[in-house]
């Protein structure tokens, strides 16, 4: 396959880039560019150049293993200079994502038209650097300071008609219309026209300044220790006082550095961590099981965000409830969800009515019958599961498969309740199961790669990124999350207190701390656990009870105003609770613990020192198949900071530092 493709038509010549799957900006494809600028200087007969790419996707950025090896020339910033500086007008002709190096190309060209689906942006900051083929310098030439800040320090992209607003891109084709035939009509057009000046040849707008200082104290806030987005505000402010041949070369010494250091490297392994953590030597070659319709038991708060997240990708949902009264709050909770959706723009009214019309609602269990896929989401209690999975295994056809949600329960002991075991799954979601993007695929000793390849499949369409994880008490993430938290109870009985162990989370990059996380989830959710295992708890294990204290005394966290913290109104920042300082002084006392100082490192140490000794420990028994799995699920599901790469990537890299 030519990766390059040029042809000669009418007076116009036609890039075609054809480099599979999003056509980045590989080494090949870079010379090809080069190659076929070359070949059109030779050709006085050409009056406008279109640069466009098969396939889904315009260029979406670069190629990211190119990252680790040397320099090879050409570098994609002499690309687009020589782009720029073509005698006759470039089109960019874009469709699907630009982003990155490949919104860098687009800006090298003169002209820049796109089908109306396409989102552009530069995502550089979510991998820990900067554009650095002139995205921080062409970008605000073009649309100005402030909106260049907005694309390039979030990371987020935007879509065609804020990018036509912006000034961004010159025109929107429309949705039937064929985009190369588009670009041909547009060439022809600007083809008699002047050649615009190059964007790097241009002065910025002037426009008023904004408040520098102000603005990177805000994005330094946001970023919770990340670098890259206060390098790329520094980096556009800095250009006023160079010339645009001195911003670029500034520009391109922050990649370079960024790209060197250990944020971004830490980035760029959570961000292949997550596309290859699902791929199981177990279902290679195994097609999957088509899924039309899904079923849920429970419409409370998880089994309704659960029913949500399948309505969002296009499931027909049927949600089964205990009465009457208990399907109208399961129809309430999902139009809820529906509803934030609609606000945040993510969905329109009309695709909200068409939603609510594919939610499904009975009392009979017989309804789920059409289900090739049934998720239950009830209260967490083994012999209450094992009933549901009975009434289910009941309706539904031999083949469907049945998944729990349980966070602890052992699904082994689900799995064998009913007549063929080897269906059986788990899905454990994250609260909002509609919102958080992970999903811990638990696979049972007798799930058959059929079983495992349909529920990876299911989660993909889902939007989620699923870690499969092998069966234990809390799977990766919660049992993780149950070590550290001994931890932290042991320096809490020790000397430390709960605002301490917090600010130290916060501080080390976590967007909360344990004890105020456990006060949003609710006290009472991790004593039922403690509860349940108190029977096989080893009696020589040192216990930690003050979190049993705290609900006994109806301390159930922010829902009650009272947890860990003191709450003054629902919304109001955790405050430290003089009445728990003294009941945690009076139990170190009555265990006669000599409490002492602890430093926000010694607390951070020990903690990510937990997490990490866990970690191996789920290795060896061979709950998680990698490394990488456990450092996806803390990202994802436990606000571990992702510019740090996960404990176990930590592991690999230097000693901790708070």
């Amino acid at each position: 396959m030519t990766t390059v493709t040029l042809e000669f038509a009418d007076n116009l010549a036609i890039i075609d880039i054809n480099n599979p799957p999003i056509n980045a900006t590989s080494h090949a494809v870079r010379s090809g560019v080069m190659d076929a600028l070359a070949s059109i200087r030779q050709n006085p007969a050409v009056t406008a150049i279109i640069l466009c790419c098969t396939g889904t996707t315009f260029i979406a950025g670069a190629d990211i293993s190119e990252f680790n090896q040397p320099a090879r020339a050409p570098l994609l910033p002499d690309v687009i200079i020589a782009l720029e500086d073509m005698p006759v007008p470039v089109i960019a002709a874009l469709h699907g994502t630009v982003l990155g190096g490949g919104l860098e190309v687009a800006l090298g060209c003169h002209y820049r038209i796109a089908h109306p689906a396409t989102r552009l942006g530069f995502p550089e900051v979510n991998l820990g650097l900067i554009p650095g083929a002139g995205g921080t310098v062409r970008t605000p030439r073009l649309i100005g300071v402030e909106n260049a800040i907005s694309l390039i320090s979030n990371g987020k992209p935007i879509t065609a008609s804020i990018a036509l607003d912006w000034g961004l891109i010159d025109h929107i084709t429309k949705s039937d219309t064929n985009l190369q035939q588009a670009a041909i009509e547009y060439a022809r057009k600007v083809a008699t026209q002047p050649c615009p000046t190059p964007l790097a040849k241009r002065n910025i707008p002037d426009t008023k300044q904004p408040d520098w200082d102000s603005l990177i104290a805000k994005t330094a806030q946001k970023a919770r220790g990340a670098t890259a987005p206060i390098i790329a505000v520094e980096t556009i402010r800095d250009q006023f006082a160079l010339s645009a041949d001195q911003a670029l070369a500034n520009e391109r010494q922050q990649f370079v550095t960024l790209r060197e250091g250990e944020q971004s490297q830490a980035l760029r392994h959570i961000f292949m961590a997550e596309r290859n953590v699902a791929k199981l030597p177990t279902t290679q070659g195994v097609t999957p099981t088509p899924i039309k319709t899904i079923g849920i038991v429970g419409g409370g708060l998880m089994g309704a965000g659960i029913a949500t997240a399948c309505l969002l990708a296009g499931y027909q949902t049927i949600m089964i409830e205990r009465d009457e009264a208990a399907l109208a709050k399961g129809r309430e909770n999902v139009a809820s969800h529906l509803q934030g959706s609609l606000k945040r723009g993510i969905i329109s009214q009309e695709r909200n009515d068409q939603l609510l019309s594919q939610l499904h609602g009975n009392t009979d269990y017989a309804a789920l019958a059409p289900a090739e896929l049934v998720i239950e989401a009830v209260f967490e209690d083994l012999e209450v599961k094992k009933s549901v999975f009975d009434a289910v295994a009941r309706v539904v056809d031999s083949t469907a498969i049945i998944a729990s949600n349980t966070s602890y329960l052992d699904i082994n002991a689900l799995a064998h309740s009913i007549s063929n075991p080897e269906r059986v799954i788990g899905l454990h979601f994250f609260s909002p199961a509609h919102i958080m993007k992970l999903l811990e695929v638990v696979c049972t000793d007798g799930a058959n790669p059929q079983t495992l390849a349909t529920a990876l499949a299911f989660a993909r369409k889902l939007g989620k990124i699923a870690v499969p994880t092998g069966v234990c008490d809390g799977f990766i993430g919660n049992r993780i999350m149950s070590a550290y938290r001994k931890q932290c109870e042991y320096m809490i009985e020790d000397g430390a207190y709960p605002e301490q162990i917090d600010a130290a989370m916060t501080d080390f990059g976590f967007p909360m701390g344990l004890f105020a996380m456990q006060d949003m989830a609710g006290l009472e959710i991790s004593w039922k656990t403690r509860q349940r295992q108190a029977a096989t708890r080893d009696p020589n294990e040192r216990y930690v009870a003050l979190g049993d204290y705290l609900c006994e005394q109806g301390r159930f966290g922010r829902k009650t105003g009272l947890g860990w913290f003191r709450y003054d109104t629902a919304k109001s920042a955790p405050q430290p609770d003089p009445d728990v300082k003294r009941l945690i002084e009076q139990e170190s006392a009555r265990k006669g613990i000599k409490r002492r100082d602890f430093s926000p490192s010694e607390i951070i140490q020990t903690i990510l020192a937990t997490m990490q000794q866990e970690g191996d420990k789920i290795l060896n028994e061979g709950v998680a198949h990698t490394a990488d799995a456990i450092d996806v699920v803390m990202i994802n599901g436990y606000g571990f900071p992702r510019w740090r790469g996960g404990p176990m990537f930590m592991k690999t890299k230097s000693p901790v530092s708070s």
